[in-house]
């Protein structure tokens, strides 16, 4: 099916019927509601829909395998074919998206665990009907293909095909794709399963804490303007990750083999090629990319750490210090609605349309916003179906930083909605492109609040922010996909034990971070809890790709490149219709060039002159 189908992440969620959630001094925050695409669980919306698609499904086998070819000599008939395989595609999206958003806010509720994975199994034997299809399409003679797409009907799903085409190196026949397919959940999705809800599980005893606390708040005491609450964390995070190594490293080590018997019978040659493919960039443009980022490392994270234990008053920054508050930093808490409205006010001086786009997110319910119990750490925006709507999940808790996420989250649900006309198998984005309207969203609301800093104090602490976030955003993730390579490469010739993976982890960390960061005791273990190696594996550079895109972008709209405004909506309104070169032409930029790359990094360097000069 297509990649919305193929790649559902293992997501999880709240009952539908909750309304508003206070926190002190926060207010009252959003929780979704899931009824715009079931009405619960056990409805009968639910149990109709899996019947739809099954019979669909075997409708379609039924049809069309082994005849495509003969539908390839009309090409209206070909695309009555696509438009019924997209239908489908839809109708399984719808189902998948459901029961992965209820299992995302209370992944401890044992009946929203078998719900997500009773679906998930029924999907992968509903998709498994559906092998037949692809293979199929890419098995058309190229000159019947050609006159076929002549036809208007067809022809709008030539992006698809095209795309479709450059998989055709790396299938499979039928049979081992059914083998492939059917096994994904007892393999690759198992795993991934039992990562995210061991993670979920797990609690960290804190000084400072009245009983153990999860994930998501712990993390969030390492920017805590007590250096020893920061320490106390760092070292609960540490030991629990250390408890828990060897099943973790067994976890990374299974699913790194898997993914390598599956490239190897593919013929995928580099460990992040099947990344590259399903991100339609090419593995030259990701290299500049990578090449760029760590050339800059002295310019950016070496020299700002170095700038920061000096403001810190220290000769090195302990690793826990790395993300501390500066000391004379004007804390503020910053309730719900005034984050929605420092948001939307960022987007509404940019764009009306996307002001209004994003105001239907909080009208319709479309967020959920509070800490609680049992919700999946971290935020994201589910894109769910071109027939529905996204959802976003957040963790908030009143920072700054926070209200970056939101401006980052609600960047993505925007360019879901925008994208959405395209249908089921065009509006999905390539990674790489996925984040260009988060970062470029984040960067409207920073600039927004660096103009109505109050004094030269706020924006010093608004600018370190900023930079640090860049640096997590560019120098960590591509320091993160450097990690990803030396396991992947490494466990072609056997087992990582734990303490290897600790050591690439220090060594790239070290390489990345700079002398200015004192890499103690414990902090070999923290490769254990990003969710993006188990999940995705080399998802990473996307951030990397989308931060450095959107400076580059930025500094166009910054000097005013003629019908900027525009060309941006139309980029996000593409969808996955266009490839990167296409998108990028308009604005007169070449993503293939190490230049390009260059010229986002200098964003960040220019940035921290700026820091340096504030002394």
């Amino acid at each position: 099916m297509s990649e919305t189908v193929r790649n559902l992440r293992p997501l999880r969620a709240p009952s539908s019927g909750a309304a508003l959630v206070s926190a002190p001094q926060i207010g009252p925050m959003p929780t979704w509601k899931l009824d715009d695409l079931y009405p619960s669980p056990k409805s009968d919306a639910v149990e109709a829909d899996l019947k739809k698609a099954a019979a669909a499904a075997h409708a379609l086998k039924r049809r069309y395998q082994g005849k495509l070819a003969e539908h390839a000599t009309d090409g209206a008939k070909l695309a009555e074919a696509i438009i019924a395989y997209e239908s489908l595609s839809d109708t399984i999206g719808r189902l998948g998206s459901y029961a992965g958003l209820l299992f995302s806010a209370d992944m401890a509720n044992p009946e929203n665990a078998k719900f997500y994975g009773d679906v998930q199994e029924k999907i992968t034997a509903i998709t498994t009907e559906l092998i037949f299809f692809e293979l199929e399409l890419n098995k058309l003679d190229e000159g019947e293909l050609a006159r076929a797409l002549q036809v208007p009907a067809l022809a709008r799903f030539k992006p698809w095909i095209d795309d479709l085409r450059k998989e055709k190196p790396y299938q499979l026949n039928e049979e081992l794709e059914r083998l492939f397919h059917e096994k994904s959940i007892t393999a690759h999705s198992a795993w991934s399963r039992l990562f995210s809800e061991t993670m979920t599980r797990l609690r960290f005893e804190v000084e400072g804490e009245a009983e153990p606390i999860p994930l998501e708040p712990t993390l969030n005491l390492l920017m805590h303007p007590d250096g020893q609450r920061r320490r106390s964390a760092a070292e609960a995070l540490a030991k629990v990750f250390k408890e828990n190594a060897r099943l973790f490293s067994l976890i990374t080590n299974t699913l790194a083999k898997d993914k390598e018997i599956s490239d190897r019978w593919r013929g995928f040659k580099d460990v992040a090629d099947s990344r590259h493919l399903a991100n339609r960039v090419e593995r030259e443009v990701v290299e500049a990319l990578v090449a760029a980022v760590r050339s800059a490392y002295p310019n950016t994270a070496h020299r700002y750490y170095r700038l920061k234990a000096r403001w810190l008053g220290k000769d090195k920054l302990a690793y826990w210090d790395r993300n501390a508050p500066l000391p004379d930093k004007p804390e503020r808490l910053v309730p719900w609605m005034d984050a929605q409205r420092m948001v939307l006010t960022a987007y509404g001086n940019f764009s009306s349309e996307l002001a209004a786009i994003a105001m239907r997110f909080f009208d319709g319910r479309w967020i959920d916003a509070p800490v609680r119990e049992g919700k999946a750490p971290g935020a994201f925006s589910h894109p769910t179906v071109p027939s529905a709507h996204p959802y976003i999940l957040l963790n908030y808790q009143g920072k700054l930083r926070d209200v970056m996420t939101l401006a980052h989250e609600l960047g993505h649900g925007v360019h879901q909605v925008l994208a959405a006309p395209q249908g089921p198998l065009l509006a999905p984005t390539p990674l790489t492109l996925a984040e260009t309207a988060s970062v470029f969203g984040e960067m409207l609301t920073f600039r927004g609040l660096l103009e109505t800093a109050i004094d030269a104090k706020e924006r010093k602490a608004l600018l370190a922010q900023k930079v640090e976030d860049m640096i997590n955003t560019v120098v960590r993730q591509i320091a993160f996909y450097c990690f990803e390579r030396k396991v992947h490469e490494e466990r072609r010739a056997g087992e990582l034990t734990t303490e290897r993976l600790g050591q690439i982890w220090l060594d790239v960390q070290s390489e990345s971070l700079g002398p200015a960061i004192e890499l103690k005791e414990g902090y070999e273990t923290y490769w254990t809890y990003i969710p993006h190696f188990i999940h995705s594996p080399f998802y990473v550079y996307a951030y990397a790709f989308g931060d450095c895109l959107v400076n580059s972008l930025y500094g166009l709209y910054q000097d005013a490149h003629p019908g900027f405004v525009a060309k941006y909506l139309d980029l996000l309104k593409a969808g996955g219709s266009k490839h990167h070169s296409q998108l990028l032409a308009p604005f007169g930029l070449d993503a293939s060039k190490r230049e390009f790359w260059e010229k986002g990094l200098a964003v960040i360097e220019r940035m921290i002159d700026e820091l340096e000069a504030m002394g």
